[in-house]
C-alpha cells in the first residue's frame, strides 16, 4: 500500500510572528521556517505503517517555493522513501482549494490507498485542505484522528470530537487529517539526514497539473491581537461583585 503525506512549509512555532508595517500579512523576512507540526505527525504515522509492514511506500509532496525541499528532505530523514516538489510562486499563502486541487491530481497520478495529512497548518489555521481533498477525491475521510489502525481495507479511526472521542471505520483509499495526540515524531539521525540527500525527489509546478491557483481570497488587512488589559486585585468578595456587576458581568 503506498501512503501520500502532504507536508507544508511554515513559520516555526517557536518564533513571534510579525505584521508587516503597511498591514499586508506576516513578514516572512530572515524567519525561521519549518515542518508543519501537524505534518510532522502525518508522517511519522505513514512510517510506522511502513515499519509495520501494512505500507510499501511513502511518498512526500509539498507545494509552494523552492526553499519547501529543505522540508521534504527533513521528512525524508525521518524515513520516507521520495519526494514530490511542485513550485508554486503565492508559497504559504497558496489556498486550501488549489492545494486541494493540486493533490488531487497528484493522487490521480500516485495512486495511493490512503492518504494522511495535518489537520491544519498552523499560519492559517483553515482547517480545510484535507476535507476539501476528500470531496474531489470521492474518497472518505476521517478527520482530527488521535488514533489509527488500518487493516482489512479500512481505516479504523479514533477522532477528537467536541463531546469526546468518535471511533469510525473508512474504507480505502481513504483521507485521515492527523490530531496532536495520534503520536510522537521522530527526529532525524545524523546518518539518515545525509541518506536522506540521495533519496530521490521530483519538481515539477502547478501548472504540470493543469489546476489554476489564482488567488480566491483577498487579505484586506492583517492585525496584531490587541494587547491584553491588566487584570484588577479587589480586597473582598463584596467588592468582587460589584465590579462584576460595574462590567455588566453579572
Amino acid at each position: 500500500m503506498k501512503v501520500l503525506v502532504p507536508v507544508k512549509r511554515v513559520i516555526d512555532y517557536n518564533v513571534k510572528v510579525k505584521v508587516k508595517a503597511d498591514g499586508t500579512g506576516v513578514d516572512l523576512a530572515n524567519v525561521k521556517m519549518s515542518m508543519n507540526p501537524f505534518d510532522e505527525i502525518s508522517v511519522e504515522a505513514a512510517i510506522r505503517l511502513k515499519e509495520a509492514g501494512v505500507a510499501s511506500e511513502v511518498v512526500i509532496v509539498s507545494i509552494g517555493e523552492k526553499k519547501a525541499t529543505d522540508t521534504i528532505r527533513n521528512a525524508l530523514a525521518m524515513g520516507a522513501d521520495r519526494g514530490i516538489l511542485i513550485e508554486e510562486d503565492q508559497g504559504v499563502d497558496i489556498e486550501p482549494l488549489a492545494v486541494a486541487k493540486i493533490l488531487a491530481k497528484v493522487v490521480e497520478e500516485e495512486a495511493p490507498e490512503l492518504v494522511i495529512l495535518g489537520k491544519q497548518a498552523i499560519d492559517n489555521d483553515m482547517n480545510a485542505t484535507g476535507q476539501m481533498l476528500a470531496a474531489l477525491l470521492g474518497w472518505g475521510q476521517a478527520t482530527f484522528a488521535s488514533e489509527m489502525e488500518i487493516a482489512d481495507g479500512k481505516a479504523v479511526v479514533t477522532r477528537e470530537v467536541d463531546g469526546g472521542l468518535q471511533t469510525i471505520s473508512v474504507n480505502l483509499p481513504a483521507i485521515v487529517t492527523t490530531d496532536l495526540r495520534l503520536n510522537e515524531p521522530r527526529y532525524a539521525s545524523l546518518p539518515n539526514i545525509m541518506k536522506a540527500k540521495k533519496k530521490p525527489l521530483d519538481e515539477k509546478t502547478a501548472a504540470d497539473y493543469g489546476v489554476d491557483t489564482s488567488p480566491r481570497l483577498t487579505v484586506v488587512t492583517t492585525e496584531e491581537p490587541a494587547a491584553r488589559e491588566a487584570g484588577i486585585k479587589v480586597g473582598s468578595v463584596d467588592e468582587l461583585v460589584a465590579k462584576l456587576k460595574e462590567g455588566g458581568l453579572v
